[in-house]
């Protein structure tokens, strides 16, 4: 390294004081880790909206992966935004293509502007109607507010609600 690289390196501007990283998010649902880049959807898999990964659901219920604020609920109630504690934005969406369902086989357990704690309900889902409207049931889990442009994976495989998932 040059004397000018080090000049460089140490003149960087500081980070800003928020978000604070690293954040650690827990699994949202019980299933397997699916990596982002095999998630059913070409937006989710090229990280057109942000880094994240997948879930392929086995349970019900979808759970907040952190601290923080319901932001949004989709009116087709499909998807969950949330915003944690330290102002990362975070988005929740269940299945591929579920908007096309118009809410039948989801219901909402949380409101807009809700604080929430990691664990608590948002979602209950009904993977087999998913499945039986012919939408793909993994759940991305995304990253939206460009926190960073990539996630360091923590699980992979079968993962229970809690689970660290990832941090940015």
């Amino acid at each position: 390294m040059g004397f000018f690289d080090f000049l460089k390196k140490s003149a960087a501007p500081a980070a800003p004081a928020a978000p604070a990283f690293p954040l650690v998010l827990a699994a949202d649902a019980k299933g397997t880790v699916v990596p982002m880049e095999q998630i059913p959807d070409e937006v989710f898999a090229q990280g057109i909206l942000g880094p994240g990964c997948g879930i392929e659901p086995t349970g019900d219920t979808v759970y907040a992966p952190f601290d923080g604020t319901v932001t949004q609920i989709a009116t087709t109630l499909h998807a969950v935004g949330i915003t944690s504690n330290d102002g990362i934005e975070l988005l929740i969406h269940v299945g591929m293509d579920t908007v096309d369902m118009k809410g039948q086989g989801f219901t909402v357990l949380v409101k807009e502007n809700q604080k929430v704690t990691a664990g608590t309900p948002l979602l209950k889902v009904d993977l087999d109607a998913i499945r039986a409207a012919g939408h793909p049931t993994a759940t991305a889990i995304i990253v939206t507010d460009g926190a960073g442009d990539e996630v360091k994976m923590l699980a992979e495989g079968d993962v229970a609600p809690g689970t660290p998932l990832f941090k940015v």
